[in-house]
Parts: C-alpha cells; structure tokens; sequence
C-alpha cells in the first residue's frame, strides 16, 4: 500500500469489471456512481419511474445498508425540480428511518428556473431532511454544483471532491461578474484547490472511482446512526517502532505529527480528512484495537503546530463530529499556544478558540490527551485538558507544560534582573526546572500521570474503552 494510501485509509480500487456489464455499458455516468459506491450487486433502484433527473436507491457497502442518490447533469443541465427534490428528501428520511449512512451524488446548477419556487420548496424538504437525520451523510462532488447543490453537501458530515470537474458555488462566475465585476473561472471560484484549503471540501479524489473508495472508507469508521454501534475490525499491531522516534528532543524542531500517530494506530488505519485546510491541527480517524477512534493533533511541521482560528475551527468541527457519533478522541498536544498577531485577533481566533474550548468541554465520549513535548498556555486547556473534561490526561516523561515557554516567562518575572546583567538562559533553565516538567505537574495532580512513549497505545486502549 502506498504511502497516499495508507494516509487516507484506502484500499486499492475494486476492478471495474466487478460493476455489472448493464451499469458499465450505460451512458448514464449517474447509475454508474451508484453502482460504484456500492457493494456489487447490491443497488437497489427506488422512485425509478418518477424520472425528473435524479437517481436513488439502495444498496450495502461492506454488507452494510446504505441509501445512495444521484443527479443526472444531462437533465435539464442537473436542475433540481420538484419531483427530484421529493425523490432526494424521501430517500434522506427512508435512511434515518433505516439506521443506514447516506451517499449522495449531487451535480447541479441549482433550482429549475421553468418551476420557480417550487424548485425552492424542493431544496428546503432536502435540508430539513438532511438536518432531521442522524445517520452518517457524505457527498461526492464529481461535476458543477450550485446554489442549493452546494449548501446540501455543507448540511452533511463529509464531502469529497473528486475530478478535475468537480466545482462548489453560490452564484456561478457569470453572476459575479455581472455583479462584482470580477471576472473569474469555475475552478478559481469554487474548484477542490479553493474548498481543500478552506474546509468546504474534507477528501479530494483524483477521479471519481477514487472519490466513491473514500466514500466506503469514511463509513468504515462511522455507526449507521448516531451514538449506534461502531463498526469493529480484526487488531492490527500498528507499524512498529516507539512513537517518539520522529520527535526531536529540541521544542523548536519540527516533526510530522502523523507519523507518531501511524505507530499508535492499528496498522493502516489512519485516515486524516480534511489535510490541506488548517495544516497545524491534524484529525482523522484510526483504529487501536479494532475500533474506530477519532484522533486531532497539533501538527508541528505547520506554523510549529501553534493554534490559530481556522485551527480552532476545524478542531471544533472534528470534536463535535466525533461526539455526536459516538467516536473516541485521542488527543495529541505539542504545542507552544495560539498563534499571536493583529491578523489572528482580527480574524476572531478569540471566537473560533472558544468554540474549540466548548467542544471538547461539552464532550460526552472518552477523550484521552496525551502531551507529547509541550502544551503552553490557553492552548494547553484547549487541547483537552484535565480540568475541561478528559476521560484521562498523560504526558511522556520529558515533556513541558506551563502558562509559557520558560524564556518568555524568565523575560516577564526576571526582566529587572536580567536588566542587572543575570544571564536569561540560566534564569530560563531554573524556571522550567521548577514550573514546567511533565513531573512537577504529575506530582501536582495536574496530569494524571507520566508515561513512556513506548506506553502510548496501551494507555489510550485502556482510557478509551477500545477493549470492550
């Protein structure tokens, strides 16, 4: 497996001979999507005969039940009419009603201008529907998508992005034209380069045989409904070697964190979403012991893992994901705070850091946090700290933690001696001596307790449940 493989969870793709011969000799790309993301032979047509440009069914991936839909760009351009609109709602409530994940395939230029607000109406029963339900929702961009076809995939938990062709809008470029004066094309508007960096986008897919793999792979870690059993696989030992292997001893080197995360994990098992949208937090999904936890991380190799307001946004987003389907969150801390500076202070980090704080606190799922080299300041209580709620905090022997780095603390309380001459490094080497060993903070009950590197999956199986 490759390496882009192992860090997405994916599998090599499913011969397209396993497809039957009538889906791959269709011209119709829509029934070849569904059939695709589901187990051969598996899809199950529903509202066949109603038409109206959209595609639904039911179907199994990995033997388990899904509802899939698509749209079918060669229909009125993909608009979204009415009896469209009702086939998308109903099967959205037949999934929640059936505890089963649903799949979408949405490629649209919005509402069908011929039907007014009716085609409206269609969009807000698909919201609302989409709102209501409580199983897993994933959408696989693989055309244009406008208007109502873009909120859609924002209501769900996932979307991926998948082809040179797949683009996400409000008002298409014409429209902005006409009205900004700007003139720009689809992918500069709303192409995977725009949303992977924003996190409109969490998964972008080469094509769209990949794009339906990472759609399989997502419900592999997720339960058929909220809070409903996970889905369990055979242990796997992860990749060998201790987790503090790629950690450099120097708090200002730079590591990447996944790396320490793939020799925690089960073997290949890790599966990061949302790469390339705020680089200094790290989430995805793994597996210790065969069960499907949710991991978020400080990335040091980005901006020294230091949090900032989209970092604190897309923790919020990912914790709050995991809680509300009952998935574990391991949490690993190497961090020296929340990123200074007008830019963040403008850019509400104060508002996006609250939001972190709320949902690791509002949590109800375990959540072990383990600090691998240094937790500092605000970020260190952010990052899931004992007194916001963790199920269990440790910190491997080494490692720091305090209100700040001893230098900038030395250059506050010590500043009149250091004016006297003192030499800042010895003042420095003192205070974190004193204040910010992980064994004065054990020693202290700040940290429930010290540990090796080498003891790290073991601790998080037992802080975790992921035994049972």
């Amino acid at each position: 497996m490759s390496t882009a493989e192992r860090k997405t969870g994916l599998t090599p793709a499913a011969p397209e001979q396993a497809l039957p011969a009538a889906v791959t000799a269709t011209p119709d790309p829509a029934l070849l999507r569904l059939a695709r993301v589901c187990d051969p032979g598996t899809f199950k047509p529903l509202r066949s005969n109603v038409g109206d440009g959209v595609l639904a069914g039911s179907g199994r991936v990995t033997g388990r039940p899904v509802y899939v839909w698509a749209q079918q760009i060669s229909h009125m351009g993909g608009s979204l009419g009415t009896e469209g609109g009702r086939t998308i709602a109903r099967v959205i409530r037949m999934a929640a009603g059936s505890r089963a994940p649903v799949i979408g395939f949405p490629a649209s230029g919005g509402a069908r201008l011929q039907e007014g607000i009716a085609a409206l109406n269609a969009y807000g029963s698909i919201f609302r529907a989409q709102v209501l339900a409580e199983v897993p929702q994933i959408s696989v961009i693989s055309g244009p998508c406008a208007g109502g076809a873009a909120y859609s995939p924002a209501l769900g938990d996932f979307t991926i992005m998948a082809g040179d062709n797949s683009q996400m809008f409000l008002t298409g470029p014409k429209v902005v034209e006409r009205v900004m004066r700007e003139s720009v094309t689809l992918d500069e508007l709303g192409g995977s380069r725009v949303h992977r960096a924003n996190g409109v986008a969490h998964l972008v897919a080469e094509d769209e045989a990949e794009g339906a793999r990472m759609a399989r792979a997502l419900i592999g870690y997720l339960p058929q409904i909220a809070k409903g059993p996970l889905p369990i696989e055979a242990p796997i030992a992860p990749n060998g070697g201790d987790p503090s292997g790629p950690v450099p001893s120097e708090s200002r080197k730079v590591y990447d964190v996944c790396e320490v995360i793939e020799r925690i994990v089960d073997l290949d098992s890790f599966m990061e979403v949302a790469p390339r949208w705020a680089r200094n937090m790290v989430c995805g999904f793994g597996r210790l012991e065969g069960h499907p936890v949710g991991v978020i991380a400080n990335q040091p190799a980005y901006l020294g893992g230091t949090i900032d307001s989209s970092a604190s946004e897309k923790g919020a987003w990912f914790v709050d994901l995991c809680n509300r389907f009952g998935l574990p969150l391991a949490v690993l801390v190497d961090t020296t705070g929340f990123l200074p500076g007008t830019r963040q202070e403008h850019a509400g980090v104060i508002r996006h850091g609250a939001s972190l704080v709320r949902a690791f606190a509002g949590a109800t799922v375990p959540r072990a946090t383990v600090v691998l080299r240094q937790a500092f300041g605000g970020a260190h209580i952010a990052m899931n700290s004992r007194d916001l709620g963790a199920t269990v905090s440790l910190a491997w022997d080494g490692a720091r933690i305090g209100v700040m780095g001893a230098r900038q603390a030395v250059e506050i309380i010590d500043h009149r001696a250091i004016s006297d001459g003192a030499d800042p490094e010895l003042l420095a080497e003192a205070y974190e001596e004193r204040h910010l060993s992980a064994a004065q903070a054990a020693a202290a009950g700040e940290i429930d307790e010290m540990i090796a590197p080498s003891e790290t999956r073991e601790r998080l199986v037992a802080a975790l449940g992921a035994w049972a």
